[in-house]
Formats: C-alpha cells, structure tokens, sequence
C-alpha cells in the first residue's frame, strides 16, 4: 500500500488572534465610596462605610488579585452600596496602608502573607498553661511589631491555671505593656488598652483568642475549641480574620480584630534595621559597629560600650535575641 499523498484540504490554518486593542485610558474610580473591610471569607469581602455605618457586600476587581485585600484595608468601591439583602459592590482600589502584619511559611520562603493592616496595636496572646508558652513566638511577633511600628501588648490567658510571672520576666526591660487574665476573670483593664484603638489578636491555636473575643463583644460569634492532649497545640476553629466593633461604654469604643491560629511565623520579610530603630538609646554605640555587623559578634562595637547601664544591658540582650529570632 502507497503512501497517503497529502493535498490542501489535509493543511490547518489557526486564524489570525482578534482582540480588541488596549486603551491607554483607565477608569477613573477617584470618586468611589471609601469602606473599611472588616471581613474576608472564601471571596467575598465585607466592608463597612465607616461614616453612615452601612455594611457592604462586595467582590474584588480581577485586576486587583486574589490576595489584595486583607482585614483593615480601607478600600474604594462601586455598584450597589445599598447594603440591602443580596447586593454586590466592587472594590475596585485599595488605599496605602500605614501598615501590615505579614508572616511568611517559614523563615526561608519568599512568599509572604498578608493578615491584617492599618491597626494600632498587636496583642500578642498566650497561654499561661495548656498550651505551654513559648517566648521563641512572642519574640518573633515583637520582632513584627516593632518593624511596623506597631504598638505591642502582651496577653496572658488561663492564667488560673499558672501563674506566668517568670515568663514574663524575660520582657520587663522592653517597656511592653502585658496582662494577665484568668477564665471568666475581670476584663476592665483590657478593654482600657482598646480603646480608641484597632487592635489584632495574634496566637496559637487553643490559647484563648476567640474566647476572649466573645466575652469582650457579649457574643459567640466566634466558635471555640480545646487543645488537643497529644500534640499539646490547639485546634483551628477561626478560619478567617474579622474585626469586630467592642461598645465600651456609651460613647468610647474600639476594634479588636480575632485571626485563625499560627502554627509557623517565618521572618524572612523582617528589615532589620527596623527592628533596630526600636531600641534608639543604642544608636550611639552602632554607629561604631564594623559594616555588617549582626550586633551580636566579638567585635560588636556594643559589648564595650560604657554607657549601657544595667537596664540596657538587659535591652541589648532581649534586642540580640529579636534579632537572632529574626535571622532564623
């Protein structure tokens, strides 16, 4: 049998791509209504006009990308801002953040995750038992903090169940407010720290984070959940982040933002320098230091500096271990 001889019907010819030619011109969305996103849950945003204090259900443009909007944003958006039942706006631009609390996986991937910005304060919660504290995950959150100028405070819960003193001990020359709490203990002086104030709840699975959110909001809009006794870690019942409004009294309120639990906290997004700003009374003695310096090293123009009283020399102390937590 012959070959098959081929002729012009056996020849495909891929019509010519027709796409509409792009216009230099973008929209102008400089008179979108400005909203707070107060939620994130499987794609849909919740925003909230801060002003009329209507609540937005809104979905983000395709140009922005799917990890662009975080809990905090303020954010412009367009469509029906009615707020009524089964409406849908667009957030179409996200407005500079003053800040933002990041993590990434591990401390050598480049990949970073946004969690909250534009807050006022982190709280830093941990348990004082069950699950046991860890001060490798206060360090690294303080690290976070003061890279974003963020004020930072120490919370302690169960403490019913141990005291924690000594754990805290190690923070004392940092000038970092913290507070302990007792199950079903008085929250007075935690509710004076929020107010005015925007503040994100950052913590390990099972310390007490949505417990705490729902007594400081008279609610259980947040689920709660054990520690698991093998593992010794908490199970994830958060799943996305959520700001919250706290009614402090008649006239004073402020925002507490509950956040799933971590499990890893990587630094490798962590500018050091950043860190270093937040200890100012060592600048002097830096400035002396070799280039490069990790300030941590023999010839670190700190370990004989003669003016680092005995206070500071606890500071310089709990400043290389931030920086060694942030190198890691």
């Amino acid at each position: 049998m012959s070959a098959r001889e081929f002729d012009e019907d056996d020849v495909r010819i891929r019509p010519k791509e027709r796409t509409r030619p792009r216009t230099k011109d973008r929209p102008d969305y400089s008179q979108s209504q400005i909203a707070r996103v107060v939620g994130v849950d499987r794609g849909r945003t919740t925003c909230l006009i801060e002003e009329s204090g209507v609540v937005i259900t809104a979905m983000k443009s395709r140009e922005l990308g799917r990890k662009s909007v975080v809990v905090g944003d303020l954010v412009g958006i367009v469509g029906d801002i009615s707020g009524s039942e089964g409406s849908l706006a667009r957030i179409v631009v996200v407005q500079p953040r003053s800040n933002v609390l990041t993590r990434t996986v591990d401390d050598v991937a480049e990949f970073e995750r946004m969690i909250v910005s534009n807050v006022d304060q982190i709280g830093i919660v941990i348990a004082a038992a069950d699950p046991e504290p860890r001060h490798g995950f206060v360090d690294r959150a303080l690290v976070v903090a003061f890279d974003q100028a963020i004020t930072p405070i120490i919370i302690v819960t169960k403490c019913d169940l141990a005291d924690p003193t000594e754990f805290l001990s190690m923070y004392s020359e940092l000038d970092v407010e913290s507070i302990k709490i007792a199950r079903g203990g008085d929250l007075t002086e935690l509710r004076a720290m929020l107010r005015h104030k925007r503040t994100v709840l950052l913590g390990h699975s099972g310390v007490g984070k949505s417990t705490l959110v729902n007594a400081l909001t008279a609610s259980e809009s947040r689920a709660t959940g054990d520690v698991n006794s093998a593992t010794g870690r908490g199970r994830h019942t958060s799943s996305s982040a959520v700001a919250l409004k706290i009614d402090l009294d008649a006239h004073e309120t402020g925002w507490i933002i509950d956040t799933p639990g971590v499990r890893s906290f990587g630094l490798a997004h962590v500018e050091r320098d950043r860190v270093i700003g937040a200890f100012p009374e060592f600048a002097p003695g830096i400035e002396h230091c070799p280039r490069n310096c990790s300030h941590d090293e023999e010839n670190c123009a700190l370990n004989h500096w003669p003016s680092l009283s005995e206070s500071a020399r606890h500071r310089l102390a709990n400043l290389r271990r931030l920086l060694a937590e942030g190198s890691r």
